[in-house]
């Protein structure tokens, strides 16, 4: 089949959207750019209309206040213009662990049109998602209509994300540069989190990293390592570059030996680059992928993540402000759960130990504690008190594994910042964490 027989314009592609459809694009830079940053033209004619993406990249208009009544957004993971539609009331937060975020959905929906950003067809007629298999082949196979905007300037890779057009309805032009992030340089914070981190990855290891500051600075300090491993939920410039220095080579894995394996690519250009067509990166369905079963396949799996807060329990709130959503669970609980049930395995949380906040009642900003406790009022627990390892600040390492409620105390108020330490131990004592000081 020529894929030519399938090209439609965008315009055509917008006109087959219709009063009370659900559209769900693809994650991060697999968001179908061209089709919604231009699906507020319809607005004139359709009502009622729900969008459900996950982490978008582009800057659509329909999240703006005039158009709040006519699209409605659900979202896996806040970006910046979510949580702008979330005091709209037009945009709600879809509560989910990554690997079961498309059957959950999928439970109680149906998709009307599944839209997505794709490679060009190679030769065979086969097109690439390039980005993300997080939900996008479960969803695809499910929606009424399927369109893909097929991009010269997005990567062939391979996995759970090469479809063959024939299982496409419809293909659209589209040719600008795949949204690129940038790299975050590491504070003083970072470096000290980042080389705390790194002494807990042994050679050989599997890793599960993210992006930012701290994820970074760990990289940093694995450049000495050997053979170490990647099964991630994200592909990352740091991953690259620690590839093309040798660290990285994937062969000490279980599953997927000599592979890169992950849901979903974001980064750099170069990455992209080094992404295309080669046989060392697969992006596979979510569902398998941040399955805890599935990470606990490979021996010594360690999994990195970050939190906004925890409390002297060890409860981890990852995702929201308080009650305020903020961005998602993600895969944080299936990689911590994952990396405990690996043969020595191991999960990580980092946090800075204080953060700066504005006064709500006088405006000035004012240092708190980022160990607490109890979690603000409404905050969700992304990470639940009884699957969190070993916590690490700038301030040290709190090993949780077996501890019980005093030894947990005393383990995070010694990483908390010193100025905290004294006012951590006599809130633990009035809240009845404890029943005196230890």
């Amino acid at each position: 089949m020529r894929y030519q027989d399938k090209l439609i314009s965008l315009e055509k592609a917008l006109s087959l959207v219709k009063s009370g459809d659900i559209i769900v694009t693809g994650l991060g830079c697999a968001e179908a750019g061209l089709f919604m940053e231009n699906l507020h033209t319809i607005a004139d004619r359709v009502r009622d209309v729900k969008i459900v993406n996950c982490n978008p990249t582009h800057a659509a208009r329909f999240y703006k206040p005039e158009y709040a009544d006519i699209f409605r957004v659900d979202g896996w993971f806040y970006a910046p213009p979510m949580r702008k539609a979330h005091e709209q009331g037009n945009m709600a937060y879809i509560p989910n662990n990554l690997h079961f975020a498309a059957s959950k959905w999928l439970y109680r929906n149906r998709p009307n049109i599944f839209v997505a950003e794709a490679s060009m067809p190679d030769k065979n007629g086969f097109v690439s998602l390039a980005t993300s298999c997080t939900y996008e082949r479960r969803i695809m196979e499910k929606a009424d209509l399927v369109i893909l905007e097929i991009n010269p300037n997005y990567p062939f890779v391979y996995g759970d994300v090469v479809v063959h057009v024939s299982d496409v309805d419809y293909l659209v032009e589209a040719d600008f540069p795949v949204p690129t992030l940038p790299d975050v340089p590491s504070s003083e914070r970072d470096i000290a989190i980042g080389r705390t981190i790194a002494e807990y990855v042994p050679d050989g290891a599997c890793l599960q990293l993210g992006i930012g500051g701290i994820p970074n600075a760990v990289a940093e300090y694995l450049k000495e390592k050997n053979d170490i491993g990647i099964h991630t939920e994200l592909i990352t410039t740091k991953m690259m570059e620690l590839v093309k220095l040798g660290v990285i080579t994937n062969k000490r894995k279980q599953l997927n030996r000599g592979q890169m394996v992950a849901t979903m690519i974001l980064g750099s250009k170069e990455l992209f680059e080094f992404c295309d067509r080669n046989p060392g990166v697969a992006l596979y369905d979510g569902a398998w992928v941040n399955d805890p079963w599935t990470i606990a396949q490979n021996d010594n799996q360690i999994s990195i993540n970050t939190t906004l807060e925890v409390d002297l329990t060890g409860q981890c709130a990852s995702e929201s402000i308080g009650s305020r959503q903020f961005s998602g669970t993600g895969g944080q609980a299936d990689t911590a759960i994952g990396a405990q049930m690996s043969k020595n395995g191991r999960s990580i949380i980092c946090l800075y130990s204080t953060a700066m906040v504005k006064d709500k009642a006088t405006g000035e900003r004012r240092e708190v504690s980022k160990i607490v406790p109890q979690l603000q009022s409404g905050a969700a627990v992304t990470l639940s008190r009884n699957d969190v390892d070993l916590v690490i600040t700038e301030y040290g390492v709190a090993d949780l594994r077996g501890a019980n409620i005093q030894e947990r105390v005393r383990g995070l108020i010694d990483i908390a910042h010193p100025r905290f330490r004294d006012e951590l131990m006599d809130r633990a004592v009035e809240c009845g964490i404890i029943g005196k000081r230890l």
